[in-house]
């Protein structure tokens, strides 16, 4: 987004401001179209993996089990939570202006947390499920049953919201009377946070509470899930019950990594008077975590899985013949 020539938006008489400027990547204009084109490209590889896995798992009934009702849902808040931002950025890099209203940016705001906040709950429920496949798999089917798989997505969606009624919640009860350049290319808590002319010190306790929880509880789940799978794989007598165990629980500690790591470092307040290069530590982490993560997700699960493979396979001979 070019901002070297935006001047602050007049306010009105209530001094609040009604509609924000997203600085967006950069400011040089030779960088606007190239980055335009990489990141389009990087949006239609994600809407296409996400959907196409989501269409294999709905077509094929070999994939109807929980592992795959888990990633069917972690495609679909990837596939939602890279199109809440995307879009937008796009437009910012052939648009003059980049500006966002505040219903928008609160809309915005509200729909990040709520997916980010789901899918920590969703690869948390995919840990859970990995340990009951590899240390209880004579009862797996009746541990996760339909009903009980049903009832942790919806416990995750509804902790997802939940989370973000607050950070919203909180974020709209500020008053915005200062700036409306906000340095980030979508509405964040912290760049949000630093440009209120309220005292912020309340959303800031609020907003570490709510994902210093999210972080720890996930976090905890998977651990232990891991670590009980740890100490079950290295009892194991058979090599092939080990690859095995292995190569179902690798996919998905890829993706915890990616996305937790990311998403960590992106969620470390920057200064508001950060240099150059802080700024672009931020960006660059943001980038990854928004962006492309969602886009390795649905290749990371697909590419060496037979499972999803003969699914393929199946699919497109049936489109073909």
């Amino acid at each position: 987004m070019r901002v070297s020539s935006l001047k602050p938006m007049a306010m009105e008489n209530d001094s609040s401001v009604t509609e924000f400027i997203l600085m967006g990547l950069t400011d040089q204009p030779e960088l606007q179209l190239p980055l335009f084109f990489l990141f389009l490209v990087n949006y239609a590889v994600t809407v296409v993996g996400n959907l196409s896995l989501i269409h294999l798992i709905c077509l094929n009934s070999h994939l109807h089990t929980p592992m795959y009702f888990f990633l069917f849902n972690l495609s679909f808040i990837d596939f939602c939570y890279s199109s809440v931002f995307t879009p937008k950025m796009l437009m910012s890099f052939v648009s003059e202006r980049n500006i966002i209203s505040f219903a928008g940016c609160m809309t915005q705001l509200f729909f990040y947390c709520f997916f980010v906040n789901s899918e920590c709950y969703v690869l948390t429920a995919m840990a859970y499920d990995r340990y009951v496949a590899i240390c209880q798999p004579l009862l797996y089917r009746v541990v996760m049953s339909p009903r009980v798989c049903s009832l942790l997505m919806l416990g995750s969606y509804l902790m997802g919201f939940a989370g973000a009624m607050v950070h919203t919640g909180c974020m709209i009860r500020l008053s915005f009377c200062d700036s409306n350049l906000i340095n980030h290319y979508m509405c964040e808590i912290f760049p949000l946070l630093q440009l209120s002319c309220s005292n912020t010190y309340a959303n800031e306790l609020v907003s570490s509470v709510v994902v210093a929880t999210v972080v720890i509880v996930s976090s905890l789940v998977i651990f232990i899930s891991y670590a009980l799978i740890l100490y079950n794989i290295i009892h194991m007598s058979s090599a092939k019950g080990w690859s095995k165990a292995m190569s179902t629980c690798g996919s998905h500690i890829v993706t915890v990594g990616l996305f937790y790591g990311s998403g960590l470092l992106t969620h470390v307040k920057p200064s508001s008077s950060g240099s150059f290069g802080q700024r672009l530590f931020f960006l660059v982490f943001s980038v990854f975590n928004t962006l492309v993560v969602p886009m390795l997700n649905p290749l990371i699960y697909s590419l060496r899985n037979k499972d999803v493979k003969l699914a393929l396979k199946r699919t497109l001979r049936g489109l073909l013949f």
